[in-house]
């Protein structure tokens, strides 16, 4: 197996992507959520592409328009359709021996793979997707019971709350948000589950349990979903010894999968 740095064109503009080599007819598209970048400080989707390419299936990760060394003005995830369906076409030009690609998202890149009707793609594996709306930052209630629960159990930080170690209005603050009604809607949720509805390959749902992102998704979600696999104790990018493992192992059954 070797890894292939490249160049191919979206439109008007050059975007970089990389080729983790591996003889297998199923392939497997990274998409980048956010603004990382394929390299560098986020480095563990680069090592997940290796040990992928080293089970035999081939990897391609790429920088969206504006993002990493790629040219172009970033728009965003929700105008990264473009961008996917290059990016899809350039790496079955690489491994002309695909039969398959699957496409794995985290955050908003699954979010953007589920607009897109997974467009291009034969399955989806979308890992905490980005459902929050515009610039609200607040966690859900039910992110905020569980980091307190955490908390709860914790010694040490029992330890701090006896000996007036914890801000009692950042406390009472806090609880005001545990208590607070559900939310239960989300029209990025409802346009989500619409893009899925029209896409006729097999998808994966991955949720990370300690991710704020992954709470606000169940949030708005139905919680029965079979396509739905949760990891406990996991965080968003799942640096978790245990949850890169079960990331791995998510991701080789599905590409295992006919």
């Amino acid at each position: 197996m070797s890894r292939m740095s490249l160049t191919f064109q979206c439109q008007s503009c050059q975007l970089a992507g990389t080729l983790d080599t591996a003889p297998g007819k199923t392939g497997l598209l990274i998409v980048s959520g956010g603004n990382e970048v394929r390299s560098g400080a986020f480095s563990g989707q680069s090592q997940l592409a290796a040990r992928i390419a080293e089970a035999g299936f081939p990897v391609f990760r790429f920088d969206r328009r504006g993002i990493g060394d790629s040219d172009g003005e970033n728009r965003g995830f929700g105008k990264s359709g473009k961008d996917i369906e290059a990016a899809i076409e350039a790496f079955r030009a690489m491994a002309p021996q695909l039969d398959r690609v699957i496409a794995f998202g985290n955050c908003d890149a699954a979010s953007a793979l589920a607009l897109i009707e997974g467009e291009g793609c034969d399955g989806l594996i979308l890992s905490n997707p980005w459902t929050i709306e515009g610039d609200d930052q607040t966690p859900p209630p039910a992110a905020v019971r569980s980091r307190y629960s955490e908390k709860l159990r914790n010694p040490k930080e029992l330890l701090r709350l006896v000996t007036g170690k914890v801000s009692l209005r950042k406390l009472a603050s806090g609880l005001k948000q545990a208590i607070a009604p559900a939310v239960t809607k989300s029209a990025l949720a409802d346009d989500i589950a619409a893009g899925l509805a029209k896409f006729e390959g097999r998808t994966a749902i991955l949720l990370a349990s300690r991710d704020r992102t992954a709470q606000a998704f169940d949030a708005v979600w139905n919680s029965a979903d079979p396509r739905i696999r949760r990891c406990e104790g996991a965080s968003h990018a799942y640096v978790e010894e245990h949850a890169r493992g079960w990331l791995e192992a998510e991701i080789l059954t599905v590409l295992r999968k006919k």
